[in-house]
Order: C-alpha cells, then sequence, then structure tokens
C-alpha cells in the first residue's frame, strides 16, 4: 500500500477576502476534502499537514486586546491551540465525509512538536512575519517594552518578526508512523509543529517561534517512508519566468534541474521558495517524488499525472 503525505495550503481552511469565521473555516474545509477522499479509495495510506498562518495571527489579535485582562500566552501554546482546533475541523468533516460515503478509515489528530537545533541560526535572526501591522512608533514601543524583533513589511506597517528553525524530527514520530501503516488516516504536523528544542537537563523545551509546514511536512514523510509528498496550493504548477512573457509551467523536472532554477532566483523567498526548497529536501533525504500542484488537482497529483513533478536524478 503506497503512503503520501498531503501539506494544505492555507488555501484550504481560510479563503482570502472572506471573513474568516469558524463557520466558513468548516466550509472550506469540506470542500477541501475531494482529493483526499479519492486517494482514499485509491487505498493510499495519509499524512495530512495544513497551515496556519491567519489562525496564528487572530490568536496573537486576542492576546492583545485582552493584554492586562487574562494572562498573556506564549508563540508554541498558540500553534499548539491552533493545530487542535483546526486538526479538529479537519478529523470530523474528514469522518463525517468518509461515513457518508461507507469508507472505513479511522482519522485522528495528534499534536505534533517538532525537534528543532537550539543553535540554529535563524534563532538569532528572525524573519518570519506574524500577527498584525503596526506603526513606526508602536513598533519601537514594544521593541522597548516587549522584547519584540519587529521589521517594516513592504508599505503596509511594522510587523513582528520571529525565528523560524529548520525542523530536524518530529517527537511524535513512532506514533505517526504506526498509526500510518495500520491504516490510520492522521492529521499532523499542523502550522508547522510545536518547536521545541532539548535542554541542557535532556529535557524539551517550547520556543517562541514559527517552524514553515512544508518543511515540516517533508520531515514527517521521511519519517513514515512516504511515496509522495505533496505540496498543495494555490496554483496547479510551479512556473519559471513567473509574470512575464517567458513563463512557462515546470511539469516532470528532476532534483538538479530545480536546485538550477532555484538558485537562478527563478522562486523569492516569500512565495515557492521555501516549497522548492522543502521539496528539494525530501528528494535528497531518499524520498521518491514530490508533486506541487492545486488542491484540486491533489488526486491526479499524488498519482503523478499533473501538476510540478519533482524526482531523484
Amino acid at each position: 500500500m503506497k503512503t503520501a503525505v498531503l501539506a494544505l495550503g492555507g488555501n484550504a481552511i481560510t479563503q482570502p477576502g472572506q471573513e474568516d469565521t469558524i463557520s466558513r473555516q468548516f466550509a472550506n474545509t469540506r470542500r477541501s476534502l475531494d482529493g483526499i477522499v479519492e486517494l482514499v479509495r485509491e487505498g493510499y495510506n495519509l499524512v495530512v499537514s495544513h497551515g496556519n498562518g491567519p489562525q496564528v495571527g487572530n490568536a496573537l489579535l486576542r492576546c492583545e486586546l485582552s493584554r492586562g485582562m487574562a494572562p498573556d500566552l506564549p508563540l508554541g501554546v498558540l500553534v499548539a491551540d491552533t493545530e487542535g482546533g483546526m486538526g479538529y475541523m479537519i478529523e470530523q468533516s474528514l469522518q463525517n465525509r468518509l461515513r457518508k460515503e461507507n469508507i472505513d478509515r479511522a482519522v485522528v489528530t495528534i499534536i505534533t512538536q517538532m525537534l528543532v537545533d537550539k543553535n540554529d541560526p535563524a534563532i538569532t535572526n528572525p524573519t518570519k512575519f506574524i500577527g498584525q501591522f503596526y506603526s513606526e512608533e508602536e513598533a519601537h514601543i514594544f521593541m522597548e517594552s516587549r522584547g519584540w524583533h519587529m521589521k517594516k513589511d513592504v508599505n503596509r506597517g511594522w510587523r513582528r518578526v520571529v525565528a523560524s528553525p529548520k525542523p530536524i524530527a518530529s517527537i511524535q514520530s513512532e506514533t505517526i508512523k504506526l498509526l500510518v501503516e495500520n491504516g490510520t488516516i492522521v492529521v499532523a504536523g499542523g502550522g508547522g509543529g510545536i518547536p521545541v528544542y532539548i535542554d541542557n537537563h535532556g529535557n524539551y523545551e517550547g520556543l517562541d517561534a514559527v517552524i514553515d509546514k512544508d518543511f515540516a511536512s517533508a520531515v514527517l514523510a521521511k519519517e513514515v517512508n512516504a511515496d509522495v509528498l505533496a505540496i498543495l496550493t494555490a496554483v496547479d504548477f510551479v512556473s519559471i519566468n513567473f509574470g512575464t512573457d517567458e513563463q512557462k509551467n515546470l511539469e516532470e523536472v528532476t532534483a538538479s534541474e530545480m536546485q538550477k532554477h532555484l538558485d537562478d532566483g527563478q522562486f523569492p523567498p516569500g512565495s515557492m521558495g521555501p516549497k522548492i526548497r522543502a521539496a528539494l529536501k525530501f528528494i535528497e533525504d531518499g524520498g521518491k517524488m514530490v508533486v506541487i500542484t492545486s488542491l484540486e488537482h491533489a488526486k491526479r497529483g499524488v498519482m503523478g499525472e499533473y501538476g510540478t513533478r519533482i524526482t531523484a536524478d
């Protein structure tokens, strides 16, 4: 039986331009299940991961609005909260859909801790924008009073930036692998998972940081020996020369060819770059194929029929 890890993009649960209510998130989640159900019918074992950017932003806003009235929450706890809440939405929606279609497969959500290196240079060089926009005056106040790192985000204002270290392994890897091998559909690594490091006493300790969910998905895919890592996003194909008259969709491409496009600056850090880097990491670690395509074409992508398919040389 083949195994696939599906990394759902933010558009699976939160649509641009919509009020981000829970009822709308549930509705979007239900609409995103078609490809997952089709792959279940094909007999695939599955791990499902997801982004959580808008949801963590909302959680941070609630913390800001309740400051002084309720205890502040560290970022790691907010990631855990959203991982649980969003996992619940995906899990329940998928359970109901499978029951409706008379498919007997269990679904479970694992609140996933991701191990990072406490000496990762990214920890001392925060670059990941999170949360609300502030004026320059507010930013300097918060940097002084709260110890935040803040940077100007293009022309939209100042935002908090946090570290985004690379994930090394999931703490729950053995449990996830055991469940997957026994046919359970596992929702794991939501929002990249909760970043933790090992302290001087050998204990796990949380970190105020966020992990890129595609890199976390690549780690999970390696750990469960997945045949395919599917990064499901808002586009059908990865393109080079994007937005120009010479734009070209990439279909079947080797890892070395994709690395060359990356080195040539084709994939900016703020858009397709992290997805390509995560894909190449999975292939480097022994993965067979990564597909990057839209959520609507999940089944065809995983089966190697559509989207950008990256394979080893």
